[in-house]
């Protein structure tokens, strides 16, 4: 941009407009945007917010002081009263405001986002659309920054390498060649087909993006394609639909039957067994079905015995190598039992498959869908997350004894856990596709679960009885929420010594309230605490760490008098800690409730298990960690960061212990045998950080399960003693760091087994693809 240019956008504009490189040019107060329509003014003295978004479709205009064409970046800042946000800029040309010029950037809730766009000639207006519903929001930051050409070539490039699959295994310097060869190919200008690939990487899937329209713009396999794989299969087994029925709703009765009669997959078999149904249509409707395939069998009880026993009269009916469960008011997908199929094809060991699945409501719209983890064997302990579509080898239902009376309403829970004590995890196979309807009626388990609290005693009942079986100490209380399960494991008859091992240097007013709420907030009695100094030279730090290793025999000071690299530092700590145990927290950890240790204690003893985790808090009370999960902005990310502390999260997971690929090392605990198995944190390449990431893959590649448990909660100060990657080296170490990730473990990265293929790898809120 030459100075008469500068100069004139200067004196005409209230953004930011400067060359990027570490500093900008200026900093000048945000726009004064116009309120255009469907918006308020309101007093923030008695909202705590400044504008009220009175529709679906508010919106700020700025016709003067407008950017010049080139690159820009926007940075968004925002209060709301929202589960998210995210804000729109229209861009008029000449040709007014449309969608085809506009930028889309979804908000990180408490930070400034920011996303590069390019004007490609003389602004004539800006629009500027804060949300696209109602809510009341302030602004609290809002600009647009000039770039020049090389500054956002190496952001976009960035970007790509770090978010889109199509980039990932390349390296940011060949990003640009690349796609000026692909533009080249395709006879479009090369800056074009940059942006098309940089705008897929703002995925428009925010919490509250409608699930309808995600639907719309799935693929649909025409029943064509799936008969020609059909007759390929060289196995295609007969499964068997287990139904009991007891006086639904006709409609509904009717529509499940006819899911069973759509199905694209043909060498299936419908066992209805009534449970002595009081409606005569009900009769009825079932005989009407039954002469009309011979495909369906169907007995009548003389009796109601309730789910369970109508259940196993159906099971009794069953000639097929499989049996699914589907209950009298919900429906299949047309694809469910050809998607059941084509699993067994690949996985023909299979003793156990299970479907997404999400829910009808009384107008027969799709909603609320359960997007699952691959076998999470601690996740079914706190929830029946495999529910429906359940698939069994039929076998193995029979010898497990079918469905047990006295576990009505948590009966397949019931099920599935003793069925998968027969099975390897290797034998039971997640569908990532929606497969199966639940029906939300009124009344029903999945309109609201709370309905039926009978549901969750029994499901109390058969957890308990299938962990007791393992280890009879193993305690199981109802968890946060209906249906949900807390299992308190027991602790080894002498307590093992933990070694919680605290990297620090300098800044006595972080570690201070760290390693003083450690040992006054923690009930767990056998524990000693390992400061390492590494180089610490500030008195007060030094006079404090002679002082609280003299007063309690728990804590010992080692030094490190080298560089500071995170990983030599905790196995230096490694070397000399007494403990079974090794505990890696980092110094701007504070406890919140005593049983915090005791909880994960429990937790690492059991012997199938690697690294445990703790759910971490902002000093806002907002979620700083939710355990890791693999792929997320390229490598990994956290697990519904910045969620409320007393949120759900998705499907509950909040609220439940579950296995996850990886943990943070803030507040992380594993067996000393175990770290030392795995060669503990890598020195060489990893040395700030991501090692946490690469030491729990390389634990569960040992062979254990690693898992995060809501009921050890701490407050962490994220980074505060380290500072941010915010100078060119830190941003260089960082980026190496991820490319060893990404050429170590780009397979795992980006195939985690506790996350689903169907959610998001940009944001941290499991929201939609």
């Amino acid at each position: 941009m030459n100075e008469r240019n500068r100069n004139r956008v200067d004196k005409g504009s209230r953004w930011l407009i400067g060359r990027l490189n570490d500093t900008p040019l200026a900093r000048l107060p945000m726009p004064r945007l116009q309120p255009h329509r469907q918006l308020l003014r309101v007093d923030t003295q008695g909202t705590g917010y400044e504008w009220q978004a009175t529709g679906e479709n508010p919106q700020f205009l700025l016709t003067r002081g407008l950017p010049l064409p080139g690159w820009q970046m926007l940075e968004v800042g925002m209060q709301h009263d929202q589960p998210s946000v995210a804000v729109k800029l229209y861009l008029d040309t000449g040709r007014g405001f449309s969608e085809a010029q506009s930028i889309y950037l979804p908000l990180k809730s408490g930070r400034v986002t920011k996303r590069l766009f390019y004007v490609p000639r003389r602004l004539k207006a800006l629009r500027f659309d804060p949300m696209g519903h109602e809510g009341r929001f302030t602004l609290t930051h809002l600009r647009i920054a000039w770039l020049s050409h090389w500054f956002a070539h190496d952001r976009l490039a960035h970007r790509l390498t770090n978010m889109h699959h199509q980039w990932r295994c390349l390296g940011k310097s060949e990003v640009l060649p690349a796609l000026k060869r692909e533009a080249s190919e395709q006879g479009i200008h090369w800056r074009s087909l940059a942006l098309a690939h940089y705008e897929s990487t703002f995925e428009r899937r925010t919490a509250r993006y409608s699930y309808l329209t995600w639907l719309k713009g799935r693929r649909r396999l025409s029943a064509e394609h799936v008969q020609r794989v059909i007759e390929k299969l060289p196995r295609r087994p007969l499964i068997s639909v287990l139904v009991p029925v007891f006086n639904p709703r006709i409609e509904w009765l009717r529509e499940c039957l006819n899911s069973v009669l759509a199905q694209h997959y043909p060498h299936w078999q419908l066992c209805i067994a009534d449970d002595a149904s009081s409606d005569p249509a009900v009769r009825e409707v079932l005989a009407e079905y039954a002469e009309r395939d011979t495909r369906i069998q169907l007995v009548y009880r003389q009796k109601n015995g309730h789910i369970c026993a109508a259940s196993n009269s159906a099971l009794a009916l069953a000639e097929g190598e499989f049996v699914a469960l589907l209950d009298h008011d919900d429906c299949l997908s047309p694809h469910a039992l050809f998607h059941v199929a084509e699993a067994l094809h690949r996985y023909p060991d299979a003793g156990l498959l299970y479907s997404d699945e999400d829910k009808l409501n009384e107008a027969g719209e799709r909603f609320d869908p359960h997007f699952k983890p691959q076998w999470n064997p601690d996740l079914l302990l706190a929830q029946n997350y495999i529910s429906h579509l359940g698939v069994y080898r039929t076998g193995l239902v029979r010898e497990a004894g079918g469905l047990r009376e006295g576990f009505e309403g948590s009966h397949d829970h019931d099920l599935t856990l003793r069925v998968s004590e027969r099975l390897t995890p290797e034998q039971i196979v997640h569908i990532p596709h929606v497969l199966y309807h639940w029906r939300a009626g009124e009344g029903s388990t999945a309109l609201q679960s709370d309905e039926k609290d009978y549901t969750t005693r029994a499901g109390v009942a058969a957890v308990r009885e299938h962990v007791q079986a393992q280890v009879p100490g193993a305690e199981v209380v109802e968890g946060h929420f209906p249906n949900t399960y807390r299992v308190r494991w027991p602790l080894p008859e002498r307590a093992p010594l933990v070694s919680l091992l605290i990297p620090t240097r300098d800044r006595v007013e972080i570690l201070k309230p760290c390693v003083d709420a450690i040992l006054e907030r923690t009930d767990y009695p056998h524990l000693e605490v390992l400061i390492l100094d590494n180089q610490s030279s500030c008195t007060a730090t030094l006079d404090y760490m002679r002082d609280v290793s003299s007063r309690d025999d728990r804590v010992r000071v080692l030094r490190w008098n080298e560089p500071f690299n995170y990983s030599a530092i905790n196995n230096y700590g490694a070397l000399y800690a007494r403990g079974e145990i090794l505990g890696l927290v980092n110094n701007d950890i504070e406890p919140i409730h005593p049983e915090w240790l005791d909880e994960m204690v429990r937790q690492v003893c059991r012997p199938g298990i690697g690294c445990v985790g703790a759910k971490l808090y902002y000093p806002n009370d907002t979620i700083q960690h939710g355990g890791v999960i693999l792929g997320l902005g390229g490598v990994a990310g956290h697990a519904h960061r910045f969620f409320p502390r007393d949120a759900a999260g998705y499907c509950g997971r909040l609220k439940l212990v579950q296995n996850l690929s990886a943990v943070t090392a803030a507040c992380l605990l594993v067996r000393k045998a175990v770290f030392e198995e795995v060669g503990g944190l890598n020195e060489e390449h990893l040395t700030i950080a991501l090692n946490d990431v690469d030491l729990c893959l390389k634990v569960r590649e040992a062979g254990y399960r690693n898992l995060w448990t809501p009921y050890a909660e701490l407050y962490h100060h994220e980074s505060v003693s380290r500072g941010a990657d915010d100078s060119s080296a830190k941003r260089a170490r960082a980026n190496g760091e991820a490319d060893y990730m990404r050429r170590t473990w780009g397979r795992e990265l980006d195939n985690d087994p506790a996350y689903n293929p169907n959610l998001t790898l940009v944001h941290e809120d499991f929201s939609l693809r």
